[in-house]
């Protein structure tokens, strides 16, 4: 076992031990999925939205995502609420900018939480994640238009960069930096496109280990590391039979992640240097 999957491995059996509390004010589209993939994976998922509790849970809780996928002035409000909260109480914060870009709500409302908290880690896809910092990239709803990975690497690091945080963009190959390294994660299946919640769920998990690491780098790369394992898996056991057999089956995988998963299903590469051997 590689010294990468050894750490992140360690990670997990933290997840599953200490089963940690993720406070997750997400969109209406995925809470179903996002509650049922947290607790396949072995942690705590609890949904709060009311202004009136949002900082209490915040207070309590491993980790906070924030993601704008259905959003509105009142939830925008509620979200700075629980993030200045988690803040106030040494609690990460993660921020999923669901669509920005797609229209100046959106990404006004994204740069205001990013104004108003201090985000811990950002993931998105790559048209998000420029929209971010000002640069311009085809959107389509709340999906990102084609782009060549090797882009992703160079925005990622800009994105760390201008938003002092941990950024993921996520695709073909997921990318994450803290602005100064930068790890590339190959693995998973095309299949999670078809699933709604694929990405939202994804932040989601970063959070749960996030809740159970200091290094958000580290943390960042084991949850990227078992989500794709976990899709690589599921992808083989329902080939030819679409996203949803492939859905249950990833649930199923996300229950049955061990130190042993990533062999051969996931790879990682820094600074332009392989450092594992798993297969795409």
């Amino acid at each position: 076992m590689s010294t990468w999957e050894k750490d992140c491995s360690e990670l997990l059996t933290k997840v599953h031990s200490s089963n940690p509390l993720v406070h997750n004010m997400t969109n209406v589209v995925v809470t179903n999925f996002t509650a049922n993939g947290l607790y396949a994976l072995g942690a705590s998922p609890v949904m709060a939205y009311a202004p009136e509790e949002v900082a209490d849970m915040a207070k309590i809780a491993g980790a906070v995502v924030l993601n704008i996928g259905t959003l509105n002035r009142e939830l925008v409000d509620a979200m700075i609420t629980a993030g200045q909260s988690a803040n106030e109480h040494g609690v990460p914060v993660l921020l999923d900018p669901v669509g920005a870009g797609a229209t100046h709500f959106r990404t006004e409302s994204a740069l205001r939480i990013l104004s108003e908290v201090k985000i811990s880690l950002v993931r998105g896809n790559a048209a998000e994640v420029a929209h971010l910092i000002g640069e311009a990239h085809e959107i389509k709803g709340v999906d990102a238009g084609d782009s060549p990975s090797s882009n992703h690497v160079d925005l990622a690091i800009r994105a760390a960069r201008a938003l002092s945080t941990i950024v993921v963009i996520t695709g073909k190959e997921d990318v994450i930096t803290d602005g100064s390294s930068a790890r590339m994660i190959c693995g998973g299946d095309a299949l999670l496109t078809k699933v709604t919640g694929a990405g939202c769920l994804l932040t989601s998990v970063l959070g749960a280990f996030a809740a159970v690491e200091s290094n958000l780098l580290l943390a960042g790369t084991a949850g990227l590391a078992f989500y794709s394992a976990a899709a690589s898996r599921a992808a083989a056991r329902t080939a030819d039979l679409g996203p949803g057999s492939f859905q249950i089956a990833f649930l199923d995988e996300l229950a049955q992640l061990h130190t042993g998963s990533l062999m051969g299903h996931v790879s990682v590469r820094e600074s332009g240097t392989t450092t594992a051997g798993g297969t795409r």
